[in-house]
């Protein structure tokens, strides 16, 4: 057997599981196509972690985490993984590195925030344009902010904003808030909220930050201008589930599990956004891979009778 524990994704939840993992003396391996580290490499003012105070940047938090893996054991392989297979007890994992086998897998490949594809939204990520309140919103106190969607987590995530800005604009494409009753009128009720229905987000414009939105009115076709100093874009996430489409989903497409990560097949585990949960953070991703590489290791004990009771 090549490796214990083979770990597919590199974000906070791949790392934690390959810190844990071979720290327990697995022979780790940590397999990723892009760059390590997931979509933490994109907050420059990194707060919200517990321990870690002042904020740091989200790149150097990463640097740290793959430094204490590796200096457990772990290794790291940049590649892409193209299937995966399990025969009796062992997984198969094809790459275009060449064929690996294991004992366990661990699926972190995460969720994508859906983008709205217009310009100006990459240009200026991070320099205004979030997909996490929780995250940056802070440092829009007192700040104009638009937010853009009409589900429950872009009106969770206005009612948090207006906590903090000093106005909150939704912006929403349909004529009614698509999100639960409840959620929706704490949006519709609070003063400090302006819903704009029927409209979308054409541009976000700005040299060095965001400054102001393009709109336009999908009834009228009118086009107008609204100054902000923010825009939290939350129209949904996409699962990155192509490897382990085998594996029972909820109604969003997010991978379901046991409290121990366990996924319906023997051996493997869905850790961090990937999987069906009710809180997305760096600090419930890492807990996951922490639970995951537990559980591999006792797996791997009982395939081995290494089981003492």
């Amino acid at each position: 057997m090549d490796y214990d524990l083979i770990i597919i994704g590199s974000g906070p939840a791949g790392l934690s599981a390959a810190q844990y993992g071979a720290r327990a003396n697995l022979k780790t391996l940590v397999i990723e196509n892009g760059s390590v580290g997931g979509q933490v490499l994109n907050i420059n003012d990194f707060e919200n972690y517990p321990g870690v105070f002042p904020a740091v940047k989200g790149s150097d938090f990463i640097n740290t985490m793959v430094e204490q893996a590796k200096a457990f054991g772990a290794e790291f392989l940049q590649g892409t993984v193209s299937s995966i297979d399990k025969i009796k007890n062992q997984f198969i994992v094809k790459t275009d590195k060449g064929e690996l086998k294991s004992f366990t897998l661990v699926i972190a490949t995460g969720a994508a925030h859906r983008k709205l594809g217009i310009p100006g939204e990459k240009e200026l990520s991070g320099m205004g344009v979030s997909y996490c309140a929780t995250c940056d919103g802070p440092f829009f106190k007192n700040r104009k902010v638009v937010v853009v969607g009409g589900g429950d987590s872009a009106c969770d995530e206005a009612t948090y904003l207006a906590t903090l800005a000093s106005e909150v604009t939704l912006i929403h494409r349909k004529g009614t808030l698509r999100a639960q009753k409840a959620v929706a009128e704490k949006v519709l009720n609070n003063p400090k909220i302006k819903v704009i229905f029927n409209t979308v987000v054409k541009e976000i414009k700005g040299k060095y930050k965001v400054e102001e939105v393009v709109l336009e009115n999908t009834t009228t076709g009118e086009i107008s201008s609204l100054g902000a100093d923010g825009v939290f874009i939350f129209v949904g996430m996409i699962p990155q589930t192509d490897l382990v489409e085998m594996l029972p989903k909820d109604e969003g497409g997010y991978i379901k599990t046991n409290e121990s990560m366990e996924t319906a097949i023997k051996g493997m585990y869905c850790v961090g956004d990937i999987r069906s949960k009710p809180f997305r953070q760096v600090v419930t991703a890492t807990s996951d891979g922490a639970t995951a590489a537990f559980s591999a290791g006792l797996y791997i004990r009982e395939l081995k009778n290494e089981v003492y009771k």
